[in-house]
């Protein structure tokens, strides 16, 4: 790294002046970005519009946030990498950043994170310090550069020590969306990040550690290290909600990356308007693996064998291909258990190509157009249509749930008939778009569809709060990345849904990724010590075979658990958030479903102005209203938790409650306030 800063001789004054040529240069690299003129460089107006907007993302990337240190970081090497690495030099130093930036000859002024010189950043420790002297963490205030913190990896018996502005950065209070932890990632979310994109990660992760930052870290490495590959395939970002999206969009374009999609689950499968909604059972049911048997067999019910030959009438010719021949064809399609409409659209062409031989036998010399015309011949589309009529998806899965005959036919020795009762519409709809579709049944049309046609693959799929997907919906994202690598992300502990996982085998699976490597956090950098403690008490009941998170944090954090009278709950709660708005960063009142009307209109009598869940807070309005269902993947610094057992009470199965619980108890970042007037579950009254 050159010097670019000389005559400073005061060390943070010279930090300081190394990152303002940094923003300088920064400056100058978006105005050349702005400064490109592509009138004479372009060959049509498509190639023109392309280029055009890969420069104005270019020069969106190159902003330079205010309040976002462009560099956190500096390594010291003792000696000049070897041959193979293309950078570094004998006591070069490296300042480590959101993104690369060079000065105006091209010599680098700070390196990208993500590049491989700034990997020891991450993994190096007096143990095996990967031949760095000096790792250098610096400590913003606001943009400002305030502290500098040193850590000699050369003195091996000095042990290593905790970082306080690592432990400072962690802590600190936030308000507004989900932030990048791209200064903060410990050595074994490093190692996730940067695993290769041939496989797929599964993420086992307790609250606070960080399992969610991970993947969408990991796919900010893997844009960097293939991104040729994945411009060309796609990546997308899988959540649970629109609101825990709208959480999470900001940290991928902080770091550079404004080319990933997100999208929740229902919106892929969205072929249908979801207006119904279905009990926990049949959910359940339609949720389950053994549906994908029963769509098979009701795609293919329309096939039948012929009994007619086809005769091709082509000049003076007749050309008769006999009804046997045309069904040894159809038996062969059915064995390869292709897609049904590449089946359908491959009939024709045996049946022309049967014809061709013919004609060659006959003395005729036919090429590829002569057996194009003739599968397109009416006598052979006649007959395709009978023999291998056309699906429609919808319309298939509409008749499944609405005729009782035709789903015995197809669910037989698959579901026991009172499962086949249970997922049968109680009134038969009038066509697709009259249907009152679940989101179940969406998926289950998702599904006929891919039976039908392929679904198109992406190169990379993050899937989060994995474990509240059903084996149909599983099957739904696996669909999205059959020829790419994916990261799955969740905790069972927190499955809040009936047909939660069970395990992540079973899930990966489903998935079609039953090779996937399977990865544990267990080291907790949000959760304070005694919060993480005392939801873990409810461990043995929701998920006994998981190891309990540890905190890593130095401070215990605010915890209280107060018990009132019922009729002075009301007014404990509007207390509550009042003392947690009198401190620093953001504040969650989490609840009951049921609860949230009451709640709010207690807020606004007390003159509390509050959120919904996903609306970005700011300094002015640091309070959110979450209902306990919406409250998964959301963090709050200060967190007010009303009536444990109304949250229990509120999901249909106690397991289920007391995972819904867990959720909201391991919200909080810097402290918990529970309030109840109603006595607490067992686990944590003990």
């Amino acid at each position: 790294m050159p010097a670019h800063v000389t005559n400073v001789t005061d060390p943070l004054d010279r930090e300081r002046a190394h990152l303002a040529s940094s923003r300088a240069a920064l400056r100058a690299m978006r105005a050349d970005a702005e400064s490109l003129d592509i009138k004479d460089v372009t060959a049509n107006w498509v190639n023109a519009v392309i280029l055009q907007r890969q420069i104005e993302e270019r020069i969106t990337a190159l902003a330079d946030l205010a309040h976002t240190p462009l560099f956190f970081g500096r390594l010291d090497y003792l000696h000049a990498p070897g041959a193979e690495q293309a950078e570094g030099a004998d006591g070069e130093q490296f300042y480590i950043g959101r993104r690369h930036v060079h000065d105006a000859v091209g010599d680098p002024m700070v390196i990208d994170w993500r590049a491989p010189v700034s990997q020891p950043f991450y993994r190096a420790s007096k143990k095996e310090p990967m031949d760095v002297r000096l790792r250098r963490r610096f400590g913003y205030t606001g943009g400002e550069l305030t502290a500098y913190e040193d850590e000699d990896l050369t003195d091996a018996a000095g042990g290593d020590q905790a970082s306080r502005l690592l432990q400072s950065e962690i802590e600190r209070p936030r308000v507004g969306p989900m932030r990048d932890i791209v200064a903060t990632i410990q050595p074994e979310q490093d190692e996730i990040v940067r695993a290769g994109i041939g496989g797929t990660v599964c993420v086992q992760g307790a609250p606070g550690t960080g399992k969610t930052a991970v993947g969408l870290h990991r796919v900010a490495y893997l844009l960097y290290a293939h991104r040729e590959r994945l411009a060309r395939t796609g990546t997308l970002v899988i959540g649970p909600n629109r609101s825990f999206l709208h959480y999470i969009e900001q940290v991928l374009p902080a770091l550079g990356e404004l080319n990933v999609a997100q999208a929740t689950v229902d919106d892929l499968v969205a072929h249908v308007e979801v207006r119904g909604t279905d009990s926990a059972a049949a959910a359940r049911l339609k949720g389950d693996a053994r549906m994908a048997e029963v769509l098979r067999r009701a795609v293919r019910a329309g096939v039948t064998m012929p009994v007619e030959p086809v005769v091709v009438v082509r000049g003076s010719r007749r050309w008769r291909v006999p009804a046997y021949e045309i069904e040894e064809m159809v038996r062969e399609l059915l064995a390869r258990d292709i897609r049904y409409g590449a089946a359908r659209e491959a009939l024709p062409q045996r049946i022309a190509h049967a014809v061709l031989v013919r004609m060659e036998e006959a003395g005729e010399a036919p090429d590829d157009r002569v057996q194009d015309a003739v599968a397109r011949n009416a006598a052979v589309k006649a007959a395709v249509k009978t023999i291998w009529p056309a699906v429609d998806p919808a319309k298939l899965v509409l008749r499944l749930l609405s005729d009782a005959e035709f789903l015995a036919e197809h669910a037989g020795g698959v579901l026991e008939e009172d499962e086949q009762r249970e997922i049968l519409w109680a009134r038969p709809a009038r066509g697709v778009k009259s249907a009152a579709w679940s989101a179940a049944d969406a998926v289950l049309v998702d599904e006929a569809m891919d039976l039908v046609a392929r679904t198109p693959s992406l190169g990379h799929v993050v899937l989060d709060e994995a474990q509240d997907l059903s084996p149909m919906q599983y099957r739904a994202v696996g669909r999205r990345c059959t020829t790419g690598s994916a990261t799955i992300l969740g905790d069972l502990a927190q499955g809040t849904t009936p047909w939660a996982t069970a395990s992540w085998e079973e899930a990966l699976a489903h998935l079609g990724k039953p090779d996937a490597a399977v990865e544990e956090l267990t080291q907790g950098f949000r959760v304070p010590r005694e919060v993480i403690a005392y939801a873990s008490r409810l461990l043995p009941a929701i998920a006994p075979g998981l190891a309990e998170a540890t905190s890593v944090r130095e401070a215990a954090g605010d915890f209280a658990v107060r018990e009132v009278a019922p009729e002075e709950l009301d007014a404990a709660v509007v207390a509550a958030c009042r003392e947690a708005l009198g401190r620093e960063g953001s504040i969650g009142l989490i609840a009951a479903d049921d609860r949230i009307a009451v709640l709010g209109g207690l807020l606004v009598a007390a003159g509390l102005p509050y959120l919904a869940p996903g609306e970005e807070t700011s300094a002015e309005a640091r309070l959110t209203l979450a209902p306990a269902s919406l409250a998964k993947g959301l963090e709050y610094d200060y967190v007010v938790l009303d009536e444990p057992a109304a949250v229990v009470a509120g999901e249909p199965d106690e397991r289920t409650g007391l995972r819904r619980l867990y959720v909201a108890l391991t919200r909080a970042v810097s402290g918990l306030t529970v309030l109840h007037a109603e006595p607490l579950p067992e686990r944590l009254a003990a």
